[in-house]
């Protein structure tokens, strides 16, 4: 097939072959995390972490992926992905693969981990496990703690069905009064109470280095509440109790064009979310088709929607058991490293001196983030700083980086925010933030209309002499300091004056009414980003065709744009070798003769969230590097704000390439190889190899 003939290929019928579905590339990530879950050379307790992360990543799914198909069945929705799933077909094969990864986890938890917790000193017992003495105590702990706090509800024509909160774990309940009248009751169990009961714990054996550990004992909730429901029902006969979980809609749609003020629409939305429709029940086997039947008829879902687990649901609680002082447990703390150039103790010398000598990189967690806080904190007392502007997505709890900004706006600086409220599930805490900075002074932007504001900038103005300078921070993740220890990102100081320029530019657009389209080096979704992209790979095939050698590298989370596929695909048969590190949805397939030979595709799933995204073109020789926030989804560059910015300096680029890209290939241990078919295998060390973790490799290497 000449190079005619295949790129022509891309536009017959058969191009649905070539791509794979959103939905099932997500849920193949959930097994690579499963994974994390069995490895056995994880610390224990870091896999019992990778569990609860596919039970939280699975609630996810559904109240927002699978809620949004459900609405297209609903509304007669024909228009299809690229890979030609109706939103039927998609369901469907979204129930197969899902109800075999939750058997998949409940065997994880049953077989694996809590064998292994055991041996460990950790018991998460069954009731009827417990011990005489350890009964007396957890029913103790029901009469003074739980008992109080329960709410049985009846369902009869007196009392109509109770609403099911989402993500709520129950226990449905059938009873027979004295007349043999059946009833079902429902009890909500309570969720300001820990899942995992803690039985008095005891001392163990000493070590051998003389430390002696604790032995802990947990029993689960539910079964606690079952055990005691007389106490609850007296002078009825329980015939029998099923734990289920309820999953409901959770995605908002947020009528924005209509919203006389977003911050209490959003508000108002946030509250109707709890009365989403049902799109997942979990429940045992073992419970009876009568009570199937009444949670089917009440909360309007068919079999289909009816998860069965073997044992305990709700995974997401087992983050508890992560809290206990086990650190032999867990993966070894490690000190951050700040950069020479950063380690400023010199009263004539600050951050803004540092930033003035050369560009500077930071690679978190590897990297501190402290140097980013101090930025900000410095710009809040430096009375040369005129005005601070940032752009906030997610902050967390207790965030610095919103004391540094209200700290600012105290010391009489112009400071100006555009927070995100639209961040899926972390619109209550941002609200919380707005208001706290709108009382301080500092002029809050909510976001642009039908735009999430993904982008992560902050700018600060200075006074030097006669005239300003500006200096950036640009990066791959969010201003939340806690994830900046979780998360795998990379940051930039520049004062480069035409990204400055660029960066004012963008403000005006987000917080005024500027239409300008034009930028000198920033790539801007949705303005520019997607032209410039496609440009970008573009001009390497164009280079390729002239000198060969052509290399793309793209390390990003998420790859579904089907334009930026279908270029991808063009480059692999103009000759260009490619390689993507894409952690987890990718719906481009490599290794199809003569349309994608030449690409190949890895995910690395480990200790730290991947989250980076690095643009790497050969150019010929005259290397170019891009970071940024945008991933190359349709959300992305056509319905968000994103930024990706250049690396402009030599050794910088030469850096990213050598130190950090050429490690992630070494990868071994945590890396995962694509296949035509979506499936995904583990890369092995050969008898010759060294294993290699990358993420390892990068702590050790900043010692």
């Amino acid at each position: 097939m000449d190079k005619k003939t295949s790129l022509s290929y891309l536009q017959t019928p058969d191009l649905q072959k070539l791509f794979i579905n959103r939905e099932l590339s997500a849920l193949a990530f959930q097994y690579r995390v499963l994974e994390e879950a069995l490895d056995d050379t994880n610390p224990l307790l870091e896999r019992v972490k990778f569990l609860a992360i596919v039970g939280s990543n699975l609630d996810e799914f559904f109240m927002v992926r699978v809620a949004g198909l459900k609405k297209q069945v609903d509304a007669g929705v024909i228009d299809l992905p690229p890979d030609g799933l109706t939103p039927a077909e998609q369901l469907a094969e979204i129930r197969k693969l899902a109800s075999k990864l939750v058997k998949e986890a409940a065997v994880t938890l049953k077989s694996s981990l809590i064998p292994a917790l055991k041996k460990a000193g950790i018991y998460l017992l069954d009731y009827q496990e417990l011990t005489k003495g350890q009964k007396e105590s957890v029913d103790a702990y029901f009469r003074d703690v739980i008992f109080p706090v329960l709410t049985p509800l009846a369902f009869d024509p007196g009392h109509p069905f109770p609403h099911i909160s989402n993500l709520s774990l129950n226990l449905g309940i059938l009873l027979k009064d004295k007349k043999g009248v059946e009833h079902f009751a429902r009890i909500k169990v309570p969720d300001t109470l820990p899942r995992l009961v803690p039985i008095k714990r005891s001392s163990g054996s000493v070590r051998k280095d003389g430390t002696a550990p604790y032995y802990h004992y947990f029993v689960w909730l539910e079964q606690v509440i079952s055990a005691n429901l007389n106490s609850l029902f007296p002078g009825m006969d329980i015939i029998e109790t099923h734990p289920f979980r309820v999953v409901r809609d959770a995605d908002m749609a947020i009528q924005e064009l209509e919203a006389a003020d977003l911050l209490e629409t959003i508000e108002q939305t946030i509250r109707q979310r709890r009365f989403g429709s049902v799109v997942l029940i979990s429940i045992n086997d073992s419970m009876s088709n009568r009570v199937r039947e009444i949670l089917m008829e009440n909360l309007a879902v068919d079999r289909n929607e009816m998860f069965i687990f073997d044992g305990p649901m709700g995974y997401s609680d087992l983050w508890s058991l992560y809290s206990i002082d086990r650190y032999d447990l867990k993966d070894k703390v490690f000190k951050p490293y700040i950069p020479k150039i950063l380690r400023i103790d010199d009263d004539e010398r600050n951050i803004f001196s540092a930033i003035r000598e050369k560009d500077i990189l930071l690679h978190h967690p590897y990297d501190s983030f402290s140097p980013v806080i101090k930025f900000l904190k410095t710009a809040a007392n430096d009375p040369d700083v005129l005005a601070i502007k940032q752009t906030l997505y997610r902050v967390g709890s207790k965030p610095p980086v919103v004391d540094a900004l209200l700290e600012a706006a105290e010391n009489g600086k112009q400071v100006a925010v555009l927070l995100e409220l639209k961040a899926r599930f972390d619109e209550e805490s941002n609200i919380g933030w707005a208001r706290t900075l709108e009382r301080k002074g500092v002029h809050v932007v909510y976001g642009l209309l039908g735009l999430k504001t993904h982008s992560k900038i902050a700018l600060v103005i200075r006074k030097e002499g006669d005239g300003i300078r500006r200096y950036l921070h640009m990066a791959t993740g969010n201003y939340n300091a806690i994830t900046a220890q979780l998360y795998e990102d990379i940051g930039m100081f520049t004062c480069d004056k035409e990204m400055g320029a660029d960066a004012t530019d963008l403000f005006n657009y987000l917080t005024g009414y500027s239409s300008k389209n034009e930028y000198q080096k920033l790539l801007v979704a949705p303005i520019n980003l997607r032209a410039r992209m496609e440009a970008l790979i573009q001009r390497e095939i164009n280079a390729h065709e002239k000198s060969g050698q052509g290399h793309l590298i793209f390390k990003i989370n998420s790859l579904v744009d089907k334009k930026m596929i279908q270029l991808l695909y063009a480059a692999s048969q103009a000759g260009i070798k490619i390689d993507l590190f894409v952690r987890g949805i990718c719906c481009l397939k490599p290794g199809i003769h003569q349309v994608s030979d030449n690409i190949q595709v890895t995910s690395i799933v480990g200790r730290f969230l991947e989250h980076s995204r690095i643009y790497y073109f050969r150019n010929g020789g005259e290397e170019e590097i891009y970071l940024g926030s945008a991933d190359l989804m349709p959300r992305n560059i056509d319905r968000r704000v994103e930024v990706l910015f250049p690396v402009q300096d030599k050794l910088m680029i030469k850096h990213i390439y050598e130190n950090i890209l050429n490690y992630y290939y070494k990868d071994n241990s945590k890396a995962r190889k694509m296949l035509q078919d979506g499936t995904y295998i583990r890369v092995k060390p050969t008898s010759k190899d060294e294993v290699l973790n990358v993420q390892d490799w990068f702590i050790t290497a900043r010692r």
